[in-house]
């Protein structure tokens, strides 16, 4: 089934240092952007995340310190593929717990302003876990009858990722062929941040989701507790939580 699209829908993979959304780097980023006509691009980098990859990271998606030492660092790229996602939606698989997240943190780095929210978020990876829990692989397989090769490649990934999508409104009746429909289906919660440590209630207020403040709202911890929001910013959280921290700590200042 082709995609039903008002606007382009680029998929995208992250080959990285590792799983830390804070402290990782992209190595390797692919993206397929497919137009409402049925167009589609591609584009494929490999970035020096100017940190060392493990070996055991290496391993897996089977890039080494030596294969990116002359590629540029993602700064270097950033406002490239800032420009290419420009007007876009995004899709994924896992994307929203883990490419998105990290990919906002290195636009951040690049100081490149990229407004995620702005952009309906499709997870393959939710769909598939709702209607069959499984793995990517054996969602190809399953979904498409193909085997993944070169599994661990952003670009195969990303391709197969696509292929997935429109195997699962083929294959789903109860599916609708819809980005809001499948942004909202693909998601969890509804997230302030991209790492789920601030999350949205029922009212659409901010409320923390972690630690012992989980199920406080956000302004309501600030204004009890002022060293929170210290502590929180000179923490290990990702750079978006607390840019999302921030503009709530603002717009409560500006309310005075």
């Amino acid at each position: 089934m082709d995609l039903n699209l008002k606007k382009p829908l680029a998929f995208f993979d992250l080959e990285t240092t590792g799983i830390n959304i804070v402290s990782d780097r992209i190595v390797e980023i692919s993206i397929l952007k497919v137009h409402p006509n049925g167009n589609q691009e591609t584009k494929t980098y490999r970035v020096n995340p100017t940190v060392p990859i493990p070996d055991k990271v290496s391993k897996i998606h089977g890039i080494y310190d030596q294969d990116v030492a002359d590629k540029p660092p993602f700064k270097d790229i950033a406002r490239e593929i800032a420009a290419f996602l420009d007007g876009c939606d995004l899709a994924g698989y896992n994307s929203n717990m883990f490419d998105v997240p990290l990919l906002a943190e290195e636009f951040i780095r690049a100081e490149v302003d990229f407004d995620m929210k702005k952009r309906r978020l499709v997870d393959v990876q939710v769909i598939f876990h709702k209607m069959e829990q499984r793995t990517l692989g054996a969602a190809y397989q399953f979904f498409c009858g193909k085997s993944l090769e070169n599994a661990h490649s952003a670009e195969a990934d990303t391709t197969a990722t696509f292929e997935v999508l429109k195997a699962q409104l083929d294959r789903y009746e109860n599916l609708q062929n819809d980005m809001d429909y499948l942004a909202g289906f693909s998601s969890h919660n509804k997230n302030a941040d991209f790492a789920g440590r601030i999350v949205f209630n029922s009212k659409g207020e901010e409320i923390i989701n972690f630690g012992k403040h989980k199920g406080k709202k956000v302004e309501e911890v600030f204004e009890k507790e002022p060293s929170y929001y210290n502590w929180m910013m000179e923490g290990d959280f990702p750079l978006y939580t607390k840019k999302v921290l921030t503009s709530i700590k603002l717009r409560k200042f500006n309310q005075k």
